[in-house]
């Protein structure tokens, strides 16, 4: 029960991904998306939604997973998962964007 927070956490950043992939993108800070053009705001929304629902999916699975076996390694599911997303962010920001800001 002590691991149900990292749950909630992993379905509120689930449900914003699910936001920016129908290209919402108001969920991104308005410095992060200034200079997103009006016909990349779809694919920034993919790509940004794609990198929070790794982390989302990951912090969701390391929660379950930690619930079920309390093991230590569990918590590399979510350091990996991290570690894809924000890289999927950042490319986002860099082919959308122009820059990480």
């Amino acid at each position: 029960m002590e691991y149900i927070l990292l749950l909630l956490m992993g379905a509120a950043l689930i449900v914003a991904a699910i936001q920016n992939f129908k290209g919402n993108i108001s969920t991104v800070h308005r410095y992060n998306r200034r200079r997103v053009s009006k016909e990349d705001a779809p694919r920034y929304g993919r790509a940004m939604g794609l990198g929070t629902m790794i982390i989302g999916v990951s912090t969701a699975a390391t929660a379950v997973l930690q619930m079920i076996f309390d093991a230590e390694p569990i918590f590399y599911l979510l350091a990996a998962g991290v570690a894809v997303g924000l890289a999927v962010m950042v490319y986002a920001q860099f082919k959308y964007n122009k820059g990480i800001f």
